[in-house]
C-alpha cells in the first residue's frame, strides 16, 4: 500500500494550486484520508481532513481559502488551495487510514512522499 502526492509548486501571493494524492496497492477500504504540513523548524500540522462519508475539519488558518474533496472510487484525495500566503509555505504531506486487502479488521495510517508549496511574498 502506497499515497503518491502530485501538485504543488511555486505561486505568487493570492495565486492557487492543487494537490493530489491516490492510494494503490492492495486496499480493502479507505478511511480517513487528509493533508498536513510542515515548514522548517516547525512541527507537522493538520491542514484538513475529510471522513469516508464527508464530514470535514480544517485548520482555522486556511479556512475559506483551501477545499478537501476526496473520490472513493479513484482513492484519491484532493486539495485546492486559493488566496495562498507566504506562510503556507511548506512540505504537504497527504496521510489516510487504509484497511489492507486480506485477513485485517483494522486501519492503518499511511504517508504521502510529501509535496513541496512555495508561496512568494
Amino acid at each position: 500500500v502506497q499515497l503518491q502526492a502530485s501538485g504543488g509548486g511555486l505561486v505568487q501571493t493570492g495565486g492557487s494550486l492543487s494537490l493530489s494524492c491516490a492510494a494503490s496497492g492492495p486496499i480493502a477500504r479507505v478511511n480517513e484520508m487528509a493533508w498536513y504540513r510542515q515548514a522548517p523548524a516547525d512541527e507537522r500540522e493538520l491542514v484538513a481532513r475529510i471522513t469516508r462519508a464527508g464530514s470535514i475539519k480544517y485548520a482555522e488558518s486556511v479556512k475559506g481559502r483551501f477545499t478537501i474533496s476526496r473520490d472513493n472510487a479513484k482513492k484519491t484525495v484532493f486539495l485546492q488551495m486559493n488566496s495562498l500566503k507566504p506562510e503556507d509555505t511548506a512540505t504537504y504531506y497527504c496521510n489516510a487510514a487504509i484497511v489492507p486487502a486480506g485477513l485485517y479488521s483494522r486501519d492503518f495510517d499511511y504517508w504521502g512522499q510529501g509535496t513541496q508549496v512555495t508561496v512568494s511574498s
